[in-house]
């Protein structure tokens, strides 16, 4: 394998578009390149900013096509189980009193897990968490729920749970079969993911094409069975403090799910769907991109105040914000 200095940067994603600034006082301290794909409800795209065709690693974001695959491949789990499928959970007492009966409900327990231990995802569980003395946990780390059910997928299907994570397993082979098949292109690249399970490359477009179909999904599809889970329950998909929680709660019939290294994809109930990669993989950019593309496509949403909410702070103060640029006008010529 090349060392990580050798690896090739892909050039549309580093000449992406600067989409948001950092203003300090009145003066632009930083600025964050992102992509950013809208795709129509026939999944032809509607509008881009920088390259949509460029593969990009959905991360947690890909949970939910994730979730359809196991629902193929005959998983049936109540709504609120389901929801913690597709999540990146806060491991607040809710989660993981789930994942411990989804677990339970398939024979197996948190020994069976084999995503990577870590504390709690969110601040205010994580600081209870060691304060109570505990170290990292399977259960803890914020992608037990779809390891639960990847497992439990496994026990129903007749597969190997010791090596569900093996790219050549067959629960892994149905997953990649089902984001090519929803987002209608060939997996670019397949890589480890933070929990350790494959994660896999697709266009951004693809991506965005993804979740317009599953928010428009006919009712009675498993498609429609995960976004109406989802929408149930979006406490569980993400958590009490969570921006995709407000998000899903706040917008009528969304499903969104948020990523690592500042992946976002929606889809709206029309069949369009969003997807956006912040350049530089920060954070604090990518709700405050997403709200302009919302804005921009007329989505009304009570969330914007929490999406835009991305102070800079000086002392301890506001001083500033991050705010999104570029997108209001449209896409560049």
């Amino acid at each position: 394998m090349p060392h990580p200095t050798e690896l090739p940067t892909p050039p549309a994603l580093a000449d992406a578009p600067v989409l948001a600034h950092v203003v300090r006082g009145g003066v632009v301290e930083s600025v964050h390149r992102a992509s950013v794909a809208v795709t129509a409800p026939d999944g032809g795209v509607l509008e881009a900013w920088g390259d949509p065709h460029d593969p990009v690693f959905p991360r947690s974001s890909n949970k939910p096509v994730q979730a359809l695959a196991m629902l193929r491949a005959g998983l049936r789990l109540p709504p609120p189980h389901l929801a913690l499928a597709c999540a990146s959970h806060s491991a607040e007492p809710m989660h993981l009193d789930g994942v411990r009966a989804m677990l339970a409900d398939a024979g197996l327990t948190e020994a069976d897990l084999q995503n990577t231990p870590d504390l709690p995802y969110d601040e205010v569980e994580r600081d209870t968490w060691v304060a109570a003395g505990r170290s990292a946990r399977s259960l803890a780390q914020n992608c037990s729920g779809k390891h639960a059910a990847m497992l439990a997928t496994c026990r129903v299907a007749g597969w190997d749970t010791a090596t569900y994570l093996d790219p050549a397993h067959p629960l892994q082979r149905a997953m990649a079969a089902t984001l090519e098949d929803l987002t209608g292109t060939p997996v670019a690249a397949t890589a480890v993911d933070g929990c350790g399970a494959p994660v896999m490359a697709v266009p951004l477009a693809g991506l965005a094409r993804a979740f317009g179909r599953m928010a428009s999904a006919p009712a009675g599809s498993y498609e429609a069975s995960i976004t109406a889970a989802v929408r149930a329950h979006p406490e569980l998909l993400g958590g009490t403090r969570r921006d995709v929680t407000a998000l899903i709660r706040g917008t009528e019939g969304v499903l969104a799910k948020d990523g690592a290294e500042a992946v976002y994809a929606v889809g709206l109930p029309d069949g369009r769907g969003i997807a956006l990669k912040v350049a530089d993989g920060g954070a604090r950019a990518r709700t405050v991109v997403l709200a302009a593309v919302l804005r921009r496509l007329g989505v009304a949403s009570e969330a914007y105040a929490r999406l835009e909410d991305a102070p800079v702070l000086g002392h301890g103060e506001p001083v500033g914000a991050v705010v999104a640029v570029g997108i209001a006008g449209g896409p560049p010529a």
